[in-house]
C-alpha cells in the first residue's frame, strides 16, 4: 500500500522559513516524480514545485527563487525548502508522486497524493 505523510508545516511569519518533507512508503519511487501542490481556502488546487530521477526540478512562477525542492531517493523522501514566505504561500501543502519520468503541472497526472500539511503565513 502507497502511503505519502508530509511533515514540517506550521505557522511562519512573512520573510520567515519552513522546511515540508514527503515520506513515501509502500513502492520504491526514485524513478518517479515527485511533486508538491497546494490549496489555499476558497481556491483550487496548484502546482508548486515538481522533481524528476535525474533532479529535474520545475517550480511555478509564484515560487521561483524563493523554494527549492529536493529529494533523497535512498530514504523515498521529497523536501521543499520554503524561504521568503509571503501571506499569500498560506495553504495545505500537499506531495504527490506521478508514476512516470517526465514532470507534469496539472494534477491529474499524479497517482499517489499525502494528506496534507497546514502552512500559515502572518503578516
Amino acid at each position: 500500500q502507497v502511503q505519502l505523510v508530509e511533515s514540517g508545516g506550521g505557522l511562519v511569519q512573512a520573510g520567515g522559513s519552513l522546511r515540508l518533507s514527503c515520506a513515501a512508503s509502500g513502492r520504491t519511487f526514485s524513478s518517479y516524480v515527485m511533486g508538491w501542490f497546494r490549496q489555499a481556502p476558497g481556491k483550487e488546487r496548484e502546482f508548486v514545485a515538481a522533481i524528476n530521477w535525474g533532479a529535474r526540478t520545475v517550480y511555478a512562477d509564484s515560487v521561483k527563487g524563493r523554494f527549492t525542492i529536493s529529494r533523497d531517493n535512498a530514504q523515498n523522501t521529497v523536501y521543499l525548502q520554503m524561504n521568503s514566505l509571503k501571506p499569500e504561500d498560506t495553504a495545505v501543502y500537499y506531495c504527490a508522486v506521478d508514476a512516470t519520468i517526465s514532470i507534469a503541472t496539472n494534477d491529474d497526472r499524479y497517482d499517489f497524493w499525502g494528506q496534507g500539511t497546514q502552512v500559515t503565513v502572518s503578516s
